[in-house]
């Protein structure tokens, strides 16, 4: 358990899990209570209390000192950091009060449009640089300079290009997402196997033949694992946008709940963005394992295709959801209605495809 590089049994690794949860939660509760303050039965006196006014100052202070001497405490003040059971029961709160799934599917559908655009761009603009040589003389350096910028010091130049609107926010994060994906998939298309790439030559294949059997599925392989490492990135940048114009979402949500010194509701966001970003993490493992199955099964299982069409229907319904727009004037409740019935659909075909997948496996 102690060797370097050594290896837990699954229990052991479940057992240390919740070992540590309790630890982190425990270390927060301990830290909560010494930095919480005394919650006094007390009030300051009445400057306008006719009683008051003819006592000179000095007596008021010693009446006041004395008040609050002897005020009894009714309780604490967790003004700095909440406990772990203030910051549950603030969901309720949240629900009720702040409108926070409305929040949340704003800032949520924002991440997706910002993804897209970003693979989108990333995939063709890295593409080229890639494959041809000429355009990776001009652009190559030039492009892999840009993660250096600092994006959050390009909000003003986003807020005067795009203005305060949701556009922005989108853009926003793709561009930040982009810069990043670009090299990445300059780096991919390079380390594609020369073997693979000798063997199809040998076969007499054509480029395009060559893109499609050898450059792609080694390329997307690999994309869906990168996409994975810049989930905590995206929702940074998301949440700086929504804190600039304050129209909707979870960061703008954030913004205003600090600024009511609401500390307990505040923790209650972040939990959820903290538990979005791990749901969208394992999203991205089952859409991996799903396309790109051979880096996990010798053999070609049962009900992946189906499962793959599911999985290619939902694709295909969310990037007409983004796109649709931009072109035709569609109702907002009608687009929704008709894609809400293809994704039922496609969920219903995946999860036909997982139940044949399960049952292959549990046979082999």
């Amino acid at each position: 358990m102690f060797n370097l590089r050594g290896q837990l049994t699954p229990t052991q690794s479940i057992i240390l899990g919740v070992a540590g949860a309790a630890l982190i939660i425990g270390l927060w509760w301990l830290l909560a209570e010494m930095l919480a303050v005394p919650a006094l039965d007390y009030r300051a006196p009445n400057l306008d209390d006719p009683a008051l006014q003819n006592l000179n100052r000095d007596s008021l202070l010693r009446a006041d000192s004395i008040q609050f001497a002897n005020a009894r405490e009714v309780g604490k003040i967790y003004k700095i950091l909440p406990t772990p059971l203030h910051v549950v029961q603030a969901f309720p709160k949240l629900a009720d009060e702040d409108k926070l799934a409305s929040h949340t599917f704003h800032s949520v559908w924002l991440n997706l449009k910002g993804y897209f655009w970003a693979v989108v761009l990333s995939l063709l603009v890295g593409g080229f640089i890639g494959f041809i040589p000429f355009f990776n003389g001009l652009f190559a350096k030039p492009v892999d300079a840009l993660r250096y910028l600092p994006i959050s010091a390009l909000t003003g130049l986003f807020m005067l290009w795009f203005g305060l609107g949701d556009g922005m926010k989108v853009a926003f994060l793709a561009f930040g997402i982009l810069v990043y994906m670009i090299p990445v998939i300059v780096q991919r298309i390079r380390e594609v196997d020369d073997v693979h790439l000798h063997t199809t030559h040998t076969l007499g294949a054509t480029n395009w033949q060559t893109m499609r059997a050898v450059y792609l599925p080694s390329v997307f392989s690999k994309f869906v694992e990168d996409l994975r490492v810049l989930t905590a990135i995206s929702w940074t940048y998301i949440i700086i946008a929504e804190i600039l114009n304050n129209t909707g979402g979870l960061g703008s949500l954030i913004y205003w709940l600090a600024r009511r010194d609401k500390t307990d509701k505040v923790f209650a966001v972040l939990l959820l963005i903290i538990v979005i970003g791990i749901l969208q993490d394992r999203l991205f493992v089952y859409l991996d394992k799903r396309l790109f199955p051979y880096k996990y099964y010798k053999t070609k299982a049962d009900g992946l295709r189906e499962v793959q069409t599911g999985i290619y229907i939902v694709l295909g319904v969310f990037a007409l959801a983004v796109l649709l727009p931009l072109f035709v004037n569609i109702p907002a409740g009608l687009l929704l209605q008709g894609a809400g019935l293809v994704i039922l659909a496609a969920i219903g075909l995946m999860v036909m495809g997982e139940l044949k997948l399960w049952k292959g496996l549990q046979t082999a």
